[in-house]
């Protein structure tokens, strides 16, 4: 896809920085710009591979891509205001809607990012040795490479990925985000509840996609009592959910520093 014109865009940085902007283009419809210099060649193309996979499901919104480069991608604006307390019960529909988009394997037909983690989602039909194989050990090595896990933190870590057929029940694998913090989950400028940042998505777990939603900030109540309406939902999916965000906290462990090694120990003490 081509670049547009640069002489058919205004550019206005949004409040998330880091090379993001609202533009407008010729016209006058509205677009986010998100531009990298130092982008790995395949960054943008994971996320727009994420959007493709999303709206195949038909369960939730995401914006339209309008072009897409090594170095930039550029969106639909779904502009955006606070949620309602009719958002939330439209946004768990609309994610057990796609959590119930089953395929064959774990995995993607291609690898991605979370955040700026590189994600090998080579496709495994036992969703436990991916877990550990493509999310888990890839990290623990990234961060004892770095300096940044010591020898018993992996010893931990290996221990965990042999007993996880055992701490998690077998789920299908669904379409999942693979990154949904709560910012991911967007809330549009008319309300409607819309999935963003889709370079994580993969065929996963249902309940890890659940669990980093109580990683950083959460829903409220009423999210999940409509969620478990039209998704099996087991009653001690929470009680998974630090095993689940372990896999994240390693990823910003790897990316931020050691600042999160407190949470991933505190995580691994949970399943010693």
């Amino acid at each position: 896809m081509r670049a547009p014109e640069p002489a058919l865009m205004r550019l206005r940085p949004l409040p998330a920085g880091n090379g993001i902007h609202r533009v407008r283009l010729d016209g006058g419809r509205h677009a986010v710009l998100k531009r990298r210099a130092d982008a790995p060649p395949d960054f943008f193309a994971a996320e727009v591979r994420g959007y493709a996979a999303l709206r195949a499901s038909a369960s939730v919104l995401t914006p339209v891509v309008f072009a897409c480069e090594t170095d930039f991608l550029l969106i639909e604006d779904l502009g955006e205001t606070r949620p309602s307390t009719a958002f939330w019960p439209a946004a768990a529909h609309a994610l057990a809607q796609l959590h119930a988009t089953h395929a064959r394997d774990f995995g993607f037909a291609a690898d991605g990012w979370c955040g700026d983690g590189a994600q090998d989602n080579t496709p495994d039909h036992d969703g436990h040795r991916f877990f550990a194989e493509r999310r888990l050990l890839p990290q623990m090595h990234r961060a004892h490479a770095a300096g940044l896990l010591d020898r018993g933190d992996c010893a931990r870590i290996e221990r965990l990925c042999s007993r996880l057929d055992a701490l998690v029940p077998q789920q299908p694998p669904g379409l999942v985000h693979g990154d949904l913090w709560t910012a991911n989950l967007h809330c549009c400028a008319d309300g409607t509840p819309a999935l963003i940042d889709a370079g994580a998505v993969h065929h996963g777990w249902a309940e890890a996609d659940l669990a980093m939603l109580i990683l950083f900030g959460t829903p409220p109540p009423a999210f999940f009592s409509a969620y478990a309406q039209c998704a099996p939902l087991r009653a001690d999916w929470r009680e998974r959910a630090p095993l689940y965000n372990l896999y994240h906290l390693l990823n910003h462990l790897n990316l931020f520093g050691g600042g999160y090694l407190p949470r991933v120990r505190n995580a691994l003490k949970r399943y010693e």
